[in-house]
């Protein structure tokens, strides 16, 4: 089966990037669920955070320190912003290779979902 992130990553897809490194790359989510809505992924494939292990467990806090570059790049840190990271379907994922959403430009309410 083919991973579309996968495909990003490799950059066989064509996505709006605007950050990768070695480790991860960020793009602009397709179907944006808030003003500023940007997927960042591990370039390799983790299918979801129940395969994060002792391997690759520093990923996810370099997802979230990418998310902080991000957010100041973009201008929506003073303002804040909301990370999301879903695992499953009843999670809400729905392309099973880990990645983190970072939503902004807008007043996120609680609870979620």
């Amino acid at each position: 089966m083919i991973c579309i992130f996968c495909e990003i990553a490799a950059r066989e897809r064509a996505a709006r990037i605007v950050y990768e490194d070695d480790r991860v790359v960020a793009f602009h989510d397709v179907n944006p669920q808030a003003p500023v809505h940007i997927l960042i992924i591990p370039r390799d494939h983790i299918s979801g955070p129940l395969d994060v292990d002792v391997a690759n467990e520093g990923i996810i806090g370099h997802l979230v320190a990418v998310a902080a570059r991000i957010a100041r790049q973009e201008g929506i840190a003073d303002n804040g912003y909301r990370l999301v990271l879903n695992q499953g379907r009843d999670g809400g994922q729905s392309v099973f290779h880990t990645h983190l959403h970072l939503l902004a430009g807008r007043r996120m309410t609680w609870p979620p979902g």
